[in-house]
């Protein structure tokens, strides 16, 4: 059965790194949506170190993707992917549900 939200190999791969790099017990990425930006909707990312009861857990190259349910509204059928490029790196999230977003790609509307 395929996850409600995909998490790609490179973003996997930059989980797994900024783990190692902190030393810390908190070893989750939490993606969640929230209220605000300057599309309606914003983006944000936290490690964790505990799983919620209702958490979605998607897991790739031992690396865990943690989403609640009402964010799981927002991004069922999304990718969570880690891109390089010429002006720098981040997490990017590749929502077929967003009707709009801007151009930092933080915030998204429906």
């Amino acid at each position: 059965m395929e996850p409600p939200v995909k998490l790609s190999e490179s973003a996997a791969d930059r989980i797994n790194a900024i783990v190692e790099e902190m030393k810390s017990d908190k070893k989750m990425l939490r993606v969640a949506v929230n209220g605000g930006g300057c599309s309606g909707f914003q983006y944000s990312f936290d490690l964790e170190d505990t799983q919620n009861p209702d958490d979605v857990a998607v897991i790739n190259k031992g690396a865990t993707l943690l989403v609640d349910q009402l964010s799981l509204m927002y991004l069922a059928g999304s990718e969570i992917d880690f891109v390089e490029d010429m002006i720098g790196a981040s997490f990017q999230i590749k929502n077929p549900n967003a009707t709009a977003s801007c151009s930092c790609g933080s915030s998204f509307a429906i």
